[in-house]
C-alpha cells in the first residue's frame, strides 16, 4: 500500500508583531522568495491578508505591488499562492460591503493569488456564502477555514455543521484553522476523520499554531486521519506563538511513515539568513522578544499567539492608568506578569458571558478589549462593561453574524439598557455598496484607480491607511520611528545603576540669568513626561511617555498648562529619545533633558543649561523654581494626583474629570462645553488597540470644559473633559 502523501505550506508573515508593524518590504520579499523556490519543500506559500497589506501601507508602500512581486516567484515555480481573508470583514478588521468583497478576489487573482483561505470569525456560514462564490467566479480556489477553539459548544458535530454548508455553497477544500493552537489534537483528528469519511475527494488543511504546546501532537493526529496539507514556519520565525519549523514536522512525519518532501538545506540555511538579516535591519525594532516564547497559560484565555505582541504593546499602554487607580485607592500597584494573568484569568471570564465567540481576529481583540478595560475600570471601583466599543457592540448584537452560544443575561440587559435592538437578518444585509463613492472620489482627487481597478479596492478597503500612503505621511512616519528607534540602539550602553545614581551635571555652568515662564514650562513638561525614570533601574518605557506606547502613528501631541490665569497650549514633538522640539505661543524652543531626579531636572535649551527643582503648589498647582524665580503650573491632561505622587505628595481626584482609561487617538468628540448628558452618554471616542473605544459619562452633568482636540493622542490617565 502507497504510503500517505502529506504537503507543507509556508506560512511567513507577520506572526511576531508587536504592534502591527511586522513585515519584510517589497524589496525584501522579492530577494527571498526564490530561495524559498529553491527549498524545493513546500507546495503552497500564504502570501497576503489584512496584515500584510495594511502593514505595507503603514511603511508607505503600495501593497498592490508588494503581493505582484512577492507572488511571481511562486506562479512561476508552479507554487500555489493562498490568502488569508475574513469573510464579511474581507482584509480589514470591521464589515466590507459585498461590491468591495468581490472586487477583492478579482484582483488579488490578477495579482497571482491562487487560493482564498476564507474565515468567518463567528462561524456563521452566511458570512461564508459570498466569499465561495466571489472566490469561483474569479477563477480562484476556495478554501472555507473552520475557526477552532475548545469549549463544551464547539464539537465534532458542530464544526460539520459548517462544513456541510461550505460543500454545499461550492467550497473546494475546508482548513481548520487553529488559531490559538488550542485544539485538543486527538479531537481535531476526530474532525479530519469526519471530514474526510463524509467528503473523501475534499481537500484538507491544518493550521495551528504552537503557543500552548499542542501543535506537534496535532499535526500527527490530523495526518493520521487523512489531512493533505499542514502549515509550517522557518527559522527564525517558527516556534514561540508562531508554527512549528518544517525540519521537525517533515522528520516527524516521515518516521510515522508519511511521504514527505526533501529540504534543500543550503536553501533553507540562506532564507533562514536572510530573515534575521531582515530582522536585523529593522523588523526586529518591533518584535517583542516574549512572543518567543511558548506559554500553557494561553490555553486557559484561548487567545491566539499572533496577537499577543500587540497585547504586551496594549498592557505597556494601560498599566500606568490601572497603577495610578490602584494607588490612589491605597492598592497593591501590578507588575506586568501579574497584569498579564489577571487579564488571561479576566478574557475567560468574558469569552462565555459573550456567546464564545472563537478567539480569531477580529473577534478576539473584541474579548480581549473588553477584559482589558474590565480591569482598567474595576481598578477605579466602576463596574465592568463600563466601555464597550462599537464594534464589540456589532457582534453582541447579530451585525456581524450569530454567535455561536448564548449571551449572558446581564450582557443582553445592558444593551436592552442602553436602547439598543439585536439584529436578526443576514450580516451582509447591513452594508450598502460603496465602490461608486469610493471611485468618484478617486476621480475628484486625480488618482488612478490602477490596473484591474487594483488602487481602488485598496482605497475602499483600508481607507484611512491608504489616505496616508498617498499623502506621503505613512513613509515620513515611519522612517521617523525607523530612525527614533536606531538612534536609541546606537547610544552607549546604559549601566544597572538608577537614574539618580548617574552624575549630576557641572551646574556651574548652568545659565544664571532670570528666566521667563517659557524656559520654566519646557522645565515642568520634561520633568512630568520622564520623571517616573527615577524610580527604576532603566527608564521606563511607558511612564508618563504617550510616543512609548502609540508613537507610530502620531509623533505631536498638545498639552495644556495653566499659569496663573492663563492657559497655555504647548505642542510638542519627540525629535529622539530625551529631545523635544516645544511650541509656546509664537516660539519654538529645542529642549534636551541632561539629568532627571526626584524633585528636580537638569536640561537644556539651545546652548543654555538650566536645572529646575519642583514641589507642592497651591491647591493642584506644581511649583517650579528656575534661578531663584517660582512658577506655579497645572497640566490639564494628567489626573490631580498624578504630578503630586512625583513628587511624595499624593492629592486624590476630585471626581470633576472624565479620564482616558487608555491611550489612544481621540477619533471624535460628540459634546461641546456646556453641554448637559446623562449617565451613560456618549462623551467621545478613542481610536486604541485597533477599536473605537467609547468614553461615556459616569454621571449626570454638565460639561464645562473640554481638555483635548480632535485627532490629539492622549495617554492612560489623561484628563479628557472637565464636568459640574
Amino acid at each position: 500500500m502507497a504510503k500517505k502523501e502529506i504537503k507543507f505550506s509556508l506560512i511567513y508573515r507577520d506572526m511576531w508583531q508587536s504592534s502591527g508593524k511586522y513585515q519584510p518590504r517589497v524589496d525584501q520579499l522579492k530577494q527571498i522568495a526564490p530561495v524559498i523556490v529553491d527549498m524545493g519543500c513546500f507546495a503552497r506559500v500564504e502570501t497576503n491578508g489584512g496584515a500584510f497589506e495594511q502593514v505595507q501601507l503603514l511603511y508607505g508602500e503600495n501593497p498592490n505591488k508588494a503581493v505582484r512581486e512577492w507572488t511571481q516567484a511562486f506562479n512561476d515555480a508552479g507554487i500555489q499562492t493562498h490568502m488569508l481573508e475574513r469573510a464579511l470583514n474581507g482584509i480589514r478588521m470591521f464589515p466590507v460591503p459585498a461590491d468591495v468583497r468581490e472586487l477583492m478576489y478579482k484582483v488579488k487573482k490578477a495579482q497571482g493569488t491562487d487560493i482564498a483561505r476564507s474565515f468567518d470569525g463567528l462561524n456563521d456560514h452566511r458570512n461564508l456564502e459570498l466569499s465561495v462564490k466571489y472566490a469561483k467566479e474569479a477563477g480562484m480556489i476556495s478554501q472555507v477555514a473552520l475557526s477552532i477553539t475548545h469549549s463544551k459548544i464547539h464539537t465534532v458535530r458542530y464544526y460539520m455543521d459548517i462544513v456541510d454548508k461550505a460543500v454545499e455553497y461550492g467550497a473546494d477544500e475546508i482548513c481548520l484553522k487553529d488559531m490559538a493552537g488550542v485544539g485538543r489534537p486527538v479531537t481535531l483528528g476526530r474532525l479530519v476523520k469526519a471530514i474526510k469519511d463524509k467528503y473523501p475527494k475534499l481537500t484538507v488543511q491544518y493550521h495551528g499554531h504552537s503557543g500552548p504546546g499542542f501543535s506537534v501532537a496535532s499535526m500527527i493526529e490530523v495526518a493520521k486521519a487523512g489531512a493533505d496539507y499542514v502549515d509550517t514556519a522557518m527559522e527564525p520565525l517558527s516556534w514561540g506563538m508562531v508554527h512549528p519549523d518544517v525540519i521537525t514536522i517533515r522528520e516527524m512525519l516521515d518516521d510515522a511513515g508519511f511521504r514527505v518532501p526533501e529540504i534543500n538545506m543550503e536553501a533553507y540555511m540562506e532564507a533562514r539568513h536572510m530573515t534575521q538579516t531582515f530582522i536585523d535591519d529593522f523588523l526586529g525594532h518591533w518584535i517583542n522578544p516574549k512572543n518567543r516564547y511558548m506559554s500553557s497559560l494561553m490555553i486557559q484565555s484561548g487567545l491566539p499567539g499572533g496577537m499577543m505582541g500587540s497585547l504586551m504593546a496594549d498592557l505597556k499602554g494601560v498599566q500606568q492608568g490601572i497603577n495610578l487607580s490602584l494607588r490612589s485607592a491605597g492598592k497593591q500597584e501590578l507588575t506586568e506578569d501579574e497584569l498579564l494573568v489577571k487579564l488571561f484569568d479576566e478574557v475567560a471570564y468574558v469569552w462565555p458571558r459573550l456567546g464564545y465567540p472563537p478567539l480569531v481576529t477580529p473577534f478576539s481583540q473584541y474579548v480581549k478589549n473588553v477584559a482589558l478595560l474590565n480591569i482598567v475600570h474595576m481598578a477605579k471601583g466602576e463596574p465592568r462593561y463600563s466601555t464597550i466599543d462599537e464594534n464589540t457592540w456589532n457582534m453582541i448584537l447579530g451585525k456581524a453574524g450569530k454567535l455561536p452560544g448564548p449571551l449572558a443575561p446581564e450582557i443582553i440587559n445592558l444593551a436592552e439598557k442602553q436602547n439598543r435592538k439585536f439584529y436578526e437578518g443576514n450580516p451582509q444585509d447591513a452594508y450598502p455598496n460603496e465602490l461608486d463613492k469610493y471611485r468618484k472620489e478617486m476621480k475628484k482627487l486625480g488618482w488612478d484607480t490602477g490596473e484591474n481597478d487594483e488602487e481602488l479596492f485598496e482605497f475602499a478597503m483600508h481607507e484611512t491607511q491608504y489616505r496616508d500612503y498617498k499623502s506621503g505621511l505613512a513613509k515620513e512616519r515611519f522612517e521617523q520611528e525607523l530612525e527614533k528607534f536606531r538612534s536609541e540602539e546606537h547610544e552607549p550602553t546604559k549601566s544597572k545603576k538608577t537614574v539618580t545614581e548617574k552624575a549630576k551635571p557641572k551646574r556651574s555652568s548652568h545659565n544664571k540669568e532670570k528666566v521667563e515662564y517659557p524656559v520654566a514650562i519646557t522645565g515642568f513638561l520634561l520633568y512630568t513626561m520622564n520623571s517616573r525614570q527615577v524610580e527604576e533601574e532603566k527608564p521606563s518605557s511607558n511612564g508618563n511617555d504617550v510616543w512609548s506606547v502609540i508613537g507610530f502613528w502620531r509623533n505631536m501631541m498638545k498639552i495644556d498648562v495653566s499659569y496663573g490665569e492663563q492657559e497655555i497650549p504647548v505642542y510638542i514633538n519627540k525629535v529622539k529619545n530625551k529631545e523635544y522640539e516645544f511650541e509656546i505661543g509664537d516660539d519654538i524652543f529645542t529642549a534636551e533633558m541632561l539629568h532627571i531626579d526626584k524633585g528636580e531636572i537638569d536640561f537644556k535649551i539651545g546652548e543654555d543649561s538650566y536645572l529646575a527643582e519642583f514641589s507642592k503648589g497651591d491647591e493642584n498647582f506644581t511649583k517650579v523654581k528656575v534661578n531663584e524665580v517660582e512658577f506655579q503650573f497645572m497640566r490639564h491632561d494628567l489626573l490631580d494626583s498624578e504630578v503630586a505622587a512625583d513628587i511624595n505628595e499624593m492629592a486624590a481626584d476630585d471626581g470633576n474629570k472624565i479620564i482616558a482609561p487608555i491611550p489612544g487617538r481621540i477619533f471624535k468628540i460628540e459634546v461641546k462645553e456646556g453641554d448637559e448628558v446623562n449617565k451613560g452618554d456618549l462623551i467621545m471616542v478613542i481610536e486604541a488597540m485597533k477599536m473605537e473605544n467609547n468614553i461615556t459619562a459616569t454621571k449626570d452633568c454638565k460639561i464645562s470644559k473640554l481638555l483635548v482636540d480632535l485627532n490629539e493622542m492622549v495617554d492612560a490617565g489623561n484628563a479628557l473633559a472637565e464636568i459640574e
